[in-house]
């Protein structure tokens, strides 16, 4: 059989080529949502932002300036992923309810 043989053999037994398409699929849903929200969720928000520039918004307290508009974008990035996943695995998973006797 040989080292090809044992290689294909990993690769079916530890299921890695459907973990690989998963992963594949995985970083672009997260470009595709990325791209939703910076493009469509965050300019709804930019007019409630000072200056309109939320990826630059800073707060300044003395010598420390904090940027915060970049992590309220990833943070909406990661909310909308989360939900996306929670709904495809409420969608996909549909586990029954277990019932009291």
């Amino acid at each position: 059989m040989g080292l090809f043989g044992d290689f294909r053999d990993f690769l079916y037994e530890y299921k890695v080529i459907p973990l690989a398409i998963a992963f594949i699929i995985g970083l672009a849903a997260t470009a595709l949502v990325k791209s939703f929200a910076e493009n469509i969720i965050m300019p709804i928000i930019t007019p409630f932002i000072a200056d309109g520039a939320w990826k630059t918004a800073t707060l300044e307290l003395g010598p420390i300036v904090i940027s915060w508009g970049a992590f309220v974008g990833e943070l909406v990035n990661f909310i909308i992923i989360a939900f996306v996943v929670f709904i495809i695995a409420k969608k996909v998973l549909k586990e029954e309810k277990v019932s009291k006797k």
